[in-house]
């Protein structure tokens, strides 16, 4: 069963989303892993990460997020985790 996202170790996913993210060093920074993939997340829904003139919005990329983690190589339970994280932070960015 999937563990509920209080009781992941954050370390594993943000290490799972940097390989799924292979040119993103996410650097932690003093900010603890759940800060910096939480961080991440949030900036790569709001298109942050491109030019403005060429940002689409933030529905356009969560679509592409959750393909993106679902045709991954990466584990199952590592897939659910981070897609169960990428449904939150677009409900806290809404």
């Amino acid at each position: 069963m999937f563990l509920p996202i209080e009781k992941v170790s954050f370390d594993y996913l943000l290490e799972q989303y940097r390989l799924i993210w292979n040119h993103r060093l996410l650097e932690t920074m003093g900010q603890s892993s759940k800060e910096t993939l939480l961080e991440a997340i949030k900036k790569e829904l709001l298109d942050e990460n491109s030019h403005p003139r060429v940002r689409k919005n933030k529905f356009e990329k969560y679509f592409s997020a959750i393909n993106r983690v679902s045709d991954s190589t990466i584990s199952p339970e590592a897939k659910v985790q981070l897609i169960k994280i990428h449904n939150k932070v677009m409900e806290e960015i809404r």
